[in-house]
């Protein structure tokens, strides 16, 4: 028996991922860093993704992969059914 709950975390499109992100009032960029994908100096100066550009992009084949799109929505407290929580400062308890 599985102890882990079977979740359904789809791979969102270019659209969905852009929705997410200005959702939660964040750049490309800003997006991109949370997540851990590259940023690197654009051809007009200051900061791009092209990583994260190509997820958005609706020409690209590339999408996010569902779970990382569903830590993106949890970081960004979108996800509709889970939220994140801290563990209380006892955790694990400690043995008598």
């Amino acid at each position: 028996m599985n102890p882990f709950p079977t979740l359904d975390m789809p791979s969102p499109g270019g659209d969905a991922l852009k929705a997410a992100r200005l959702a939660a009032g964040l750049s490309q960029v800003e997006a991109a860093t949370l997540m851990g994908y590259p940023v690197q100096a654009g051809s007009r100066g200051g900061l791009q993704s092209r990583t994260w550009q190509a997820l958005e992009s609706a020409g690209d084949p590339r999408n996010m992969p569902g779970p990382v799109f569903a830590m993106f929505q949890l970081l960004t407290a979108q996800h509709p059914a889970f939220t994140l929580a801290s563990r209380p400062t006892d955790f694990p308890p400690t043995s008598p």
